[in-house]
């Protein structure tokens, strides 16, 4: 194969593999370059023959910018793909599991003041109140099953912060079409059979079985846990952290809903069983559940019985043996690096961490954002942009660790799994010296310092607070300061009364949604 011009423009992207991460990467980057002078030409390679992993997802706030920044209306996006809203997550049974055991991690931030000033007021004003429903109304919204915006708000706007619950499956086809026909992208629906190097040993085209080499200049790996360019091409070794997050089995089923007009609930509800956690997702025609464990602490006998006895619980019109149940296996980790010489990994082939708090999709956004906010000009700035997003990603990843494994030390069940996971060996070092530093301050800005922090420092303090961590009182250097938070506090009822008069159910904004879709489609239909 020929040599490489170092002077040479980026002018053709190719994205291997589709599925959400695939489809979105390409969406984005023909949106975001795909015309002017200088536009950028993408093609998508993906198989025929590899399914798209997909068992329901739960999206943070940040798809609504990406959604919109590809040209996607809102409500024909809530529509296509069995999509509701999403403003949290919440947690029962992670402390003790007694009964009333339950806390919330909401995607609104809590009032504003210093997090010390925040600790104190909550419990001099509030104390009584958990955390979350104490300093935002979010947490009440969420447990009337509310919608976090009203039917007259335009596309993506909302009097709280959101996300989204979907279908991936229906996403990644929505995805698809949208791509293929309103932004340009190249689709050769092909299996991959070979991958071709340039002279200096970059990827010079990928062989598909009909359609012969395909050419490109970056070549975006988004080919699932296989890593095909990038773990196996260039070799580029796995991390494993199963020894931080244990978990490495899931049995996943969809459980349709009681009643056509049945509550969707406004968060993903996670409960923990013995040896790990069931997680629990509403849409509007059914529900999402997958019990999630550790198959050194259970065998896949025991959960399955786990998860049939939470169907059965939580849903008595079901009979859980007529369901159809899919096991899955993974490993949490990521790979040492995530961007090779001319390729970049993106989604599952980067790396994939337990689904708790759901950061496969939005590890997926922020790559691409990072790609396209440092696109490499030519050949010979990308191996620096490739160090730049490695450091970049290598943070992103190990804070994400960190925070998902704050929710199993924080744990007091006494099971061997969770005695387990709140061993000294287990946690990282960093975690280690922040919950020492936190059992004398709150968590803020100077313990996470990075400009774009996965996790801010609010959603450590829900998460410890939620489940009542000892932080010791500390005499406020600004006592003006947290008589404000007080008050601030002291309105958090008030606010969650208007938002609860005046905005509709999840149900309720949904079947809106769809009747106007339809009013307009009849109207267009006799026009």
């Amino acid at each position: 194969m020929g040599a490489t011009r170092m002077d040479a423009a980026i002018r053709h992207v190719v994205v291997v593999g589709g599925g959400t991460a695939g489809w979105l990467t390409a969406s984005l980057i023909a949106a975001r370059c795909g015309a002017g002078a200088g536009a950028i030409t993408v093609t998508l390679v993906e198989s025929p023959e590899i399914p798209t992993v997909g068992v329901g997802e739960g999206t943070w706030p940040t798809m609504r910018k990406t959604l919109e920044q590809i040209g996607l209306d809102e409500a024909d996006f809530l529509i296509a793909c069995d999509a509701s809203f999403k403003q949290g997550s919440r947690f029962d049974g992670w402390v003790t599991g007694a009964p009333g055991d339950s806390y919330l991690h909401p995607f609104a931030p809590p009032v504003a003041g210093s997090a010390d000033d925040l600790l104190a007021a909550w419990r001099h004003v509030a104390g009584d109140r958990p955390f979350a429903h104490a300093v935002s109304a979010q947490a009440g919204v969420c447990a009337l099953d509310l919608a976090p915006k009203q039917r007259s708000m335009s596309g993506y706007a909302g009097a709280l912060n959101y996300g989204y619950h979907l279908d991936a499956v229906k996403l990644a086809a929505l995805l698809a079409r949208h791509a293929t026909t309103v932004l340009g992208v190249r689709y050769i629906r092909d299996h991959v059979t070979g991958i071709d190097s340039s002279d200096a040993g970059d990827i010079a085209s990928v062989r598909t079985r009909a359609n012969g080499a395909v050419t490109g200049d970056l070549f975006i790996d988004c080919t699932g846990h296989a890593s095909m360019l990038l773990g196996d091409h260039f070799g580029v070794p796995f991390l494993d952290r199963g020894d931080v997050l244990f978990n490495d089995r899931a049995l996943a089923v969809q459980v349709p809903v009681a009643a056509p007009d049945s509550p969707i609930a406004s968060q993903t509800i996670s409960t923990a069983h013995e040896a790990g956690w069931i997680w629990d997702i509403g849409l509007p025609t059914r529900r999402g559940v997958g019990c999630v464990y550790s198959s050194r602490h259970a065998s896949d006998e025991q959960a399955a019985l786990t998860l049939e006895a939470h169907v059965r619980a939580t849903s008595p019109h079901v009979d859980p043996k007529a369901l159809a149940y899919r096991q899955l296996s993974f490993r949490s980790g990521h790979r040492a690096r995530f961007w090779e010489r001319n390729c970049l990994a993106i989604g599952l082939s980067a790396g994939f961490l337990e689904p708790l708090e759901a950061s496969a999709i939005v590890l997926v956004e922020m790559s691409i954002e990072a790609l396209l906010a440092n696109f490499p000009a030519n050949r010979g700035v990308m191996d620096i942009q490739a160090r730049r997003f490695n450091a970049l990603f290598a943070y992103r990843w190990q804070r994400i660790i960190d925070f998902l494994k704050l929710h199993y030390v924080l744990s007091h069940r006494q099971q061997p799994y969770w005695q387990d996971h709140r061993a000294p060996g287990s946690i990282p070092e960093r975690l280690r010296d922040l919950l020492e530093v936190w059992r004398y301050q709150a968590p803020s800005q100077a313990d996470l310092p990075a400009a774009e922090e996965v996790f801010p420092a609010a959603s450590y303090q829900y998460i410890l607070y939620g489940v009542g961590y000892g932080t010791s009182a500390r005499r406020t250097m600004a006592p003006a300061g947290q008589s404000d938070v007080r008050k601030q506090i002291g309105l958090v009822e008030q606010r969650l009364r208007t938002l609860a008069s005046g905005l509709p159910t999840n149900r309720a904004l949904i079947e809106a949604l769809k009747a106007d879709r339809q009013a307009l489609a009849l109207m267009g239909k006799n026009g």
